[in-house]
């Protein structure tokens, strides 16, 4: 396989719920966003500094005026990731850019339909006990 480099942007997407009288803020970090980089491991380092410094959250951008800048302070971690924390008018949001090679890609794949005398057998037996989507994986099982 060759190298295919790519920059991975991670929001921290918020959500607030209340229960029992109670306002609960959750977070959990979502992908965002990808972009394929045709070039090499510096070009995709390059490119994630660039969205580190101008990739605008959804977040923000929904309350954005044309010709708003958000206050951005981005941090590169060790491992090469971008932290980037940013505050507009009241609202503050996290992102993290990343870079990654593709290492492995697999198409999606249907079961066929059940016959007409499997979904009758079914429906006169009863349900039957899950099965499981395909093999439990196990650390140095082949695939």
């Amino acid at each position: 396989m060759t190298a295919e480099w790519y920059v991975l942007v991670e929001e921290d997407t918020r959500e607030t719920k209340r229960a029992d009288g109670v306002e609960l803020r959750l977070h959990r970090w979502k992908l965002a966003a990808t972009q394929h980089i045709a070039g090499d491991q510096e070009q995709a380092a390059a490119a994630a500094e660039d969205a580190a410094l101008n990739y605008m959250p959804g977040v923000l951008a929904r309350h954005a005026r044309p010709g708003d800048e958000p206050a951005r302070h981005a941090f590169l971690t060790q491992d090469g990731a971008w932290l980037v924390l940013l505050r507009q008018r009241h609202r503050e949001c996290h992102i993290r850019v990343t870079t990654a090679r593709l290492m492995h890609t697999q198409e999606e794949k249907e079961a066929p339909p059940k016959s007409f005398k499997e979904k009758l057998r079914s429906a006169l037996d009863g349900p039957q006990p899950p099965e499981p989507a395909g093999r439990p994986w196990k650390p140095g099982s082949e695939t």
